[in-house]
């Protein structure tokens, strides 16, 4: 099990959702609820639904998962923590939601590309962890891959700004990510020197979730 917290922490979500995600327990089971969850192609725009809004509408991108794992961990008593995984410009952020088994991290993701989902915590650093997703993070052939968050607690924002509140109300927790201190992962010069993805890679990078 990961790391644990001494006490739970209450999210104040409807019971009928509170139930569902207790019954997760687990990182890994955690992940495949997600999976399973639509992508949320967003064709008006990119939306910020809270845990209970993505749940009502049966779709998710990557933030808005990042909070649904982040809540069914914290029902299992465990750290609700994210962290940002920032792209070069021309490239979107990536959000993650973060754990620990054994002191290791690992990460619990939600994406529509087959190569940035769940990491195994065998991470002895968050910097181990955000490179695993460097060799995958690219855009056209390009890897975009340029840092990472400090983690982000949850538990420091009101619950309805990411947990409970309706509408497309998370908008100032995507800033809170954004705007948390990152680390880089790479200097920029170093930037020049990386080697575009060959077409195999390419190819692969190709695949999606049908929505």
């Amino acid at each position: 099990m990961p790391e644990r917290l001494d006490g739970r922490f209450d999210l104040g979500l409807p019971h009928g959702i509170a139930v569902r995600l207790r019954r997760l327990r687990t990182p890994e089971r955690i992940q495949d609820f997600v999976n399973a969850i639509p992508w949320n192609t967003a064709a008006a725009g990119q939306t910020a639904r809270s845990v209970v809004g993505v749940l009502e509408h049966d779709v998710a991108n990557c933030i808005e998962a990042a909070f649904v794992a982040a809540a069914a961990l914290a029902l299992a008593g465990h750290p609700p923590l994210l962290m940002d995984i920032a792209a070069a410009r021309g490239d979107v952020d990536h959000v993650v939601t973060l754990f620990r088994r054994r002191g290791l991290w690992g990460a619990i993701s939600k994406s529509n590309s087959p190569l940035l989902r769940y990491r195994d915590p065998i991470h002895r650093s968050l910097r181990e962890l955000a490179i695993s997703y460097f060799p995958q993070y690219v855009k056209h052939r390009r890897k975009t891959l340029r840092g990472y968050s400090v983690p982000v607690d949850l538990r420091k924002h009101d619950p309805p700004l990411w947990a409970t509140g309706t509408g497309d109300v998370c908008r100032e927790m995507v800033d809170t990510l954004t705007g948390a201190r990152h680390f880089a992962i790479m200097p920029a010069a170093a930037a020049g020197d990386l080697r575009p993805i060959d077409e195999i890679e390419h190819r692969s990078s190709l695949m999606h979730d049908q929505p």
